[in-house]
């Protein structure tokens, strides 16, 4: 049956419909005064901001002209937030005020003024007024971040009638955010409202008791997220390095301050950071998997700083479920796993068994990633099987996406078993057997991966394999296309050597030789989704073959000897 199980579907009807219910049983009636209350009389500390500045952009947001979310919006005098806005991902943005960040960078007091002025402006118009996106539980939260983190720019020379409107809005979002935390998506959302309660509590006057349940609800919700082998229970790599950037300095003013670290939060540090060099490819990007997107080097770099646990990568995240395979300068990362939850699928990708390759400081094969400002359309093409390097049959991903609007974009069928071993083969190659079941229901097959990377690092070889349900060859009622596809980074040139070989050359000339003696190598067009600059244009790989006539088929990625010579063809 191609369609997933009505009990299934019943109950996450069921399950989003309460969650639903026990949000608006959580707010009530007339939720706008249930939060005033008392506003505190000053702030103690502003907690460090890790993430990097960019004194470009401050200058622009004074002009009047904010460069969020890979949109440009000229103000042209009025207030943003009073203006329609290019996109929801700017809308997030400028609500979130993460762009406080770069008006560190100023020296003038009219750049201060105008920072004021817009956060009058915000709690003027939205201030009080409960709902919509800037009322969201994680853009709450960020925000109170941001406003913690950067008071030092935003109370400049301000008077004191400001000073205590910026307390009294911060004490109602407070009050707010503590009540609907519990009802928040779970997830990185609902783990970044515990942060925020958190930092507020070290970083506004507060009472021992409220210290101690707010450090112990983060602790609950730390052991929750952070899985034993450190991955975040998303499987997003980048949620990490996200987390990492506030959690950091959140036990930095604990300590600062002389409080009582949470019990949980530097155990939790403690075990990200591996999780972060898992998924961290040797040119220092990270791999682009279940809705991991662009990271910069000086936002790793940032976080890595810190790193007191610094060792050699693990060989794999055993209950994120993820594989990696590192010889010599070649590391190759393979996703084996899926959703925890429906809840956690919200972001997750169709990728199972997809796998990135890098050599040296180049990525060679990945998966298209996901878009950072793109809207709906593209951010669920990326979550497609096809956007990822691996195999697909009759262009159906392996995992479904729902497109019901009240469930939201869970998977709601697909994967559902997904059976891995390592082994080390002969001269001490390491290898990685997978299988999944994403197509047993649709087409009653098995895809199973296996994955060897030799000991000098020099030559991955893989293997794609349809099966019955059985273990037997596949027994095809109706035909049956499969194609196995190789995403390519946009950095490496591609060059046809006969129509089972392709030459990938990276910019310094390093170059490998992929081929499939089982069926044709062709070179397609592509969309790479997780470039810094917004989506591009990019080329990949695809072998394509009836199931009837070939159910296996066999491929070798090695590096070429000779590849100082072809860099100058």
């Amino acid at each position: 049956m191609r369609f997933p199980d009505r009990q299934r579907l019943l109950y996450l009807y069921i399950r989003e419909g309460w969650r639903r219910f026990s949000r608006r049983l959580a707010l009530g009636r007339n939720s706008a005064f249930r939060f005033t209350g008392r506003t505190p009389d000053r702030l103690i500390v502003a907690p460090t901001d890790l993430r990097a500045i960019d004194p470009f952009v401050a200058r622009e947001i004074v002009q009047g002209r904010f460069p969020l979310a890979g949109r440009v919006l000229e103000t042209e005098g009025e207030s943003p937030f009073e203006l329609d806005l290019p996109s929801r991902e700017f809308a997030v943005r400028l609500h979130s005020f993460g762009w406080v960040r770069h008006m560190r960078s100023l020296e003038d007091d009219k750049g201060f003024v105008r920072l004021r002025q817009m956060i009058n402006d915000w709690i003027a118009i939205h201030g009080r007024h409960i709902g919509g996106l800037p009322w969201e539980p994680d853009i709450i939260a960020q925000r109170v971040i941001a406003w913690l983190s950067h008071s030092p720019v935003i109370l400049k020379n301000a008077e004191h009638v400001f000073y205590r409107r910026f307390l009294k809005s911060l004490a109602y979002q407070l009050r707010y955010l503590k009540h609907v935390a519990d009802t928040t998506p779970d997830g990185e959302a609902r783990l970044r409202v515990r942060i925020a309660l958190a930092m507020a509590s070290v970083a506004m006057p507060a009472s021992a008791n409220t210290l101690r349940k707010v450090a112990r609800l983060l602790d609950e919700e730390l052991d929750r997220q952070i899985m034993p082998d450190g991955g975040h229970i998303s499987r997003n790599p980048r949620v990490g390095l996200e987390l990492l950037l506030d959690l950091l300095p959140l036990r930095q003013t604990y300590v600062n301050l002389g409080h009582d670290v949470p019990a949980r939060l530097i155990p939790c540090i403690d075990r990200m950071y591996p999780a972060l060099r898992f998924f961290r490819h040797q040119g220092g990007e990270l791999a682009l998997f279940n809705g991991a997107t662009s990271t910069l080097a000086n936002e790793l770099m940032s976080v890595l700083r810190y790193d007191e646990t610094a060792g050699v990568p693990f060989k794999g995240l055993p209950h994120v479920n993820y594989e990696r395979l590192a010889m010599g300068q070649a590391v190759v990362i393979m996703d084996t796993g899926m959703p925890l939850s429906p809840e956690l699928s919200r972001t997750a990708h169709a990728g199972c068994l997809s796998f990135e390759m890098s050599s040296g400081k180049h990525r060679f094969i990945i998966n298209s990633g996901s878009p950072k400002f793109a809207g709906d359309r593209f951010r669920q093409m990326a979550r497609s099987t096809a956007a990822h390097s691996t195999l697909t049959i009759n262009d159906l991903s392996s995992s479904r996406l729902s497109q019901s609007r009240f469930l939201g974009p869970i998977m709601t069928g697909g994967v559902k078993k997904v059976d891995v071993r390592r082994e080390t083969q002969a001269g001490g190659a390491e290898a990685v057997i997978a299988s999944h079941d994403g197509y047993s229901s649709a087409f009653g097959v098995l895809h199973e991966r296996d994955l060897s990377l030799n000991s000098l690092g020099t030559s991955l070889r893989g293997r794609d394999r349809l099966t019955a349900l059985d273990g037997a060859d596949p027994s095809v009622g109706e035909p049956l296309r499969a194609e196995a596809r190789f995403h390519i980074h946009p950095a490496i040139r591609l060059r046809q050597h006969g129509v089972n070989e392709v030459y990938l050359t990276a910019p310094d000339g390093e170059s490998w030789l992929f081929s499939c003696h089982d069926a044709p190598v062709s070179i397609e067009e592509d969309i790479f989704f997780a470039d810094p600059s917004g989506v591009r244009k990019s080329q990949q790989l695809l072998i394509g073959f009836d199931v009837a006539q070939i159910s296996e088929i066999q491929w070798i990625l090695t590096r070429d000897v000779s590849e100082t010579n072809l860099s100058g063809r």
